[in-house]
């Protein structure tokens, strides 16, 4: 499916001319207008919104247009999906599916490869990692602050024989508690 071919537009359109394109055939389309049309009239508008709909989220996204772009120009898109390792679009019932995985075959190496690069240098990866990396180190700096600041009030003591008197202290307690009357 062609996006620009659906809202009637050249590859060189500026988002102002996608987004009056857009207003334009929603208007047309929208379920709303043909709410009391025939059946098979309020299912093609449906069809058509939702072809609009996509066409315009794709086109106005900067990243999704240029890799958009780049599979339409390098043909690897292949028939009329425009994404080799993603269909892009609506199940009949009209729940959204976006970036779902094709199931059909034409993977290798280069395309997993490409796909692992898409996924690790994605936005929200990198600020997961960062995240991690954040809590990671914080753990580490909380953990060799404790054992500084042990040393520091505790000077000569592991904490294994700061462990045994207070053990020590606390049975000297509970007999001192059961030999008073």
């Amino acid at each position: 499916m062609d996006h620009y071919k659906i809202l009637g537009l050249h590859r060189t359109a500026t988002k102002e001319e996608i987004k009056a394109a857009f207003k334009k055939l929603a208007f047309q389309f929208h379920p709303d207008m043909h709410s009391q049309s025939p059946r098979t009239v309020r299912e093609n508008a449906t069809i058509r919104f939702k072809q609009v709909s996509e066409a315009y989220e794709v086109l106005m996204d900067d990243r999704k247009r240029a890799n958009y772009n780049f599979r339409r120009s390098s043909g690897s898109g292949g028939g009329n999906n425009h994404y080799s390792q993603y269909s892009y679009g609506y199940s009949r019932s009209g729940s959204r599916h976006d970036y779902k995985p094709r199931s059909a075959g034409g993977g290798g190496l280069a395309s997993n490869f490409e796909l692992a690069l898409r996924i690790l240098t994605a936005r929200s990866s990198i600020l997961y990692l960062g995240f991690t990396a954040a809590i990671l180190g914080g753990i580490v700096v909380i953990d060799s602050s404790g054992e500084s600041l042990w040393r520091m009030k505790n000077s000569g003591k592991s904490f294994e024989e700061a462990m045994k008197s207070i053990e020590k202290a606390k049975t000297y307690r509970e007999d001192n508690v059961k030999e008073r009357p």
